[in-house]
Order: C-alpha cells, then structure tokens, then sequence
C-alpha cells in the first residue's frame, strides 16, 4: 500500500490567519437615535440632557462604535459629543458600525507587523473564521504581505484562489 503523504503540510505555503490578530475585547454599539425626538430629530437641550444621564461605566474597557440606526441627519457634533463622553473609559471609540470599529482595529494592528517573516514566500490569507474578521482586514493584509511575498492566495490550501504572483522572485 502506497502511502498518503500530506503535501500541504510540506510544502513551504505560509499561512497568514487574521484571526490570530483579532483584538480581545468587548465591542458595543451605540445608537444614537435613541436620544432623539422619535428617533430622528435632534434637539441640542435634549440630547444634552440624555447624554448627561447616561451610565457611561457601562463601557468600562470596551470597544464603542457610533451610529445613528435610523435616518435622521444629525449635526457631526452629536458624535463627537458622544466620543467625549466615552474617551474616560471606552478602550477605542469609532464612528460607525461593529464592523467599522473591528477593520479600524485591524489596521492598526496590521500596521505595526514585521511581513519580512513573508519574504519571497508563498502566503495563503486564511480565509475561514470564527471570528467576525471584516473584508478591510483582508484587504489591508494583502496589501502589507504584497511587497514580501512571492505569491498571496485566499481561502484553505486545499482550496486557494490566487490572488497575486511576482513575477520578478
């Protein structure tokens, strides 16, 4: 009987996982409809009054990400407004959505990375995930790992669609 041999495992691919940078860390969103009149009037009074009440210890250490659910056009203050109130205990404050904050997390723990490691490689960017991983993150790696390596693909070895080849290593 001939035997199996696992070429993947051999082979000198290099697997970049985005989930092995996933910030740690609760992550809340703030809607702040919810301190206008019926959801989509702002007045300034108002919402003064609501953000004063607020329990901001709730956010104690997380991840805060702004928004506003419904369509009311609400001035940029009223976020920035919020953000100040958060800045003493939030850990990150964004304006957007869960998604926004995690790809704004990503980039700068991307940034950061040495990608020297990749040096005319082969790189395969995992592309399956537990963890809520945003297409920005894939994007931003990509783009850090081009310069070093030799070849970026996307998915599972036994899977990989390519995605770049330097043609010059």
């Amino acid at each position: 009987m001939e035997e199996i041999i696992n070429k993947v495992a051999n082979s000198a691919l290099e697997v970049f996982d985005l989930e092995d940078y996933y910030p740690k860390g609760a992550r809340m969103q703030i809607d702040i409809s919810q301190w206008l009149l019926e959801g989509f009037l702002l007045k300034e009074k108002d919402f003064r009054e609501h953000l004063k009440n607020h329990d901001w210890s709730q956010y104690q250490d997380q991840y805060v990400a702004i928004n506003c659910s419904t369509d009311a056009i609400v001035p940029a203050w009223s976020s920035i407004l919020v953000a100040i109130q958060l800045a003493p205990y939030a850990k990150k404050v964004v304006n957007g959505t869960i998604e926004d904050l995690d790809a704004s997390l990503y980039e700068e723990i991307l940034s950061k990375l040495d990608y020297s490691e990749y040096k005319n490689k082969p790189v395969i960017v995992k592309g399956c995930s537990k963890k809520p991983v945003p297409t920005r993150a894939y994007i931003l790696a990509a783009t850090y790992l081009q310069p070093f390596a030799r070849s970026i693909m996307y998915g599972e070895a036994c899977s990989a669609v390519p995605l770049y080849k330097d043609s010059k290593k």
